[in-house]
């Protein structure tokens, strides 16, 4: 039995990661797809050739770790091979979260979270897709607490270069609102006896 996709996603300082560890607490297997392709990055052999080819040896450290100093120069300020760097990693990271799935069969649901969902196209292989919203100030403030080595104006820029929660929130099929005016906890727990009884539905 194949257990249903959830996705989740949010921008930067939205509460997503707070989000899953509410749904973690709940029992829900929760696979982190950001962690796993800084991990793959440094494990998948295929991956690696094809990043050292791309963007030269510098990529990697002599002990074998991603020089991400040197990636984030060489790429980020350069759209068009951020986008070929992605077209690599999101592949990998895809075929990673579905060998996950299948070995949580026994599970009613399992959460994807990925900031990039939409982005990746991974969208398109949930069953349903949460985001979770906050406002830009709120956002702000949790980052830079967060971080504090980011500055104001460097989170701006990182909001700016996200796609809109406008645009999220009209591809969502559930939106959790993060605002501090209204409890997560409750939020999250409607939508979990809610994905077990459409799983249920279906099996």
């Amino acid at each position: 039995m194949r257990p249903l996709q959830i996705g989740i996603t949010g921008g930067i300082g939205s509460g997503k990661s707070l989000v899953c560890k509410i749904f973690s607490c709940l029992g829900v297997p929760v696979y982190d797809a950001d962690s796993r392709a800084k991990s793959i990055m440094t494990t998948d052999g295929i991956l690696m050739g094809q990043i050292k080819s791309e963007f030269g040896s510098l990529s990697y450290h002599s002990d074998g770790t991603l020089n991400r100093d040197y990636l984030r120069q060489v790429v980020f300020s350069d759209a068009a091979r951020l986008k070929k760097l992605n077209a690599m990693v999101h592949p990998r990271v895809a075929s990673d979260g579905e060998q996950w799935a299948a070995g949580h069969s026994n599970q009613k649901y399992v959460l994807r979270e990925t900031a990039l969902l939409f982005e990746s196209g991974a969208y398109l292989r949930m069953d349903k897709v949460i985001v979770v919203t906050a406002p830009e100030h709120l956002r702000v403030k949790r980052v830079l607490q967060r971080d504090p080595q980011r500055t104001h104006a460097e989170v701006l820029t990182i909001i700016g270069n996200q796609m809109s929660d406008e645009d999220k929130v009209s591809r969502a099929d559930f939106v959790l609102l993060n605002d501090e005016t209204e409890l997560l906890v409750p939020q999250v727990v409607k939508l979990h006896q809610h994905f077990l009884g459409l799983a249920d539905s279906l099996n």
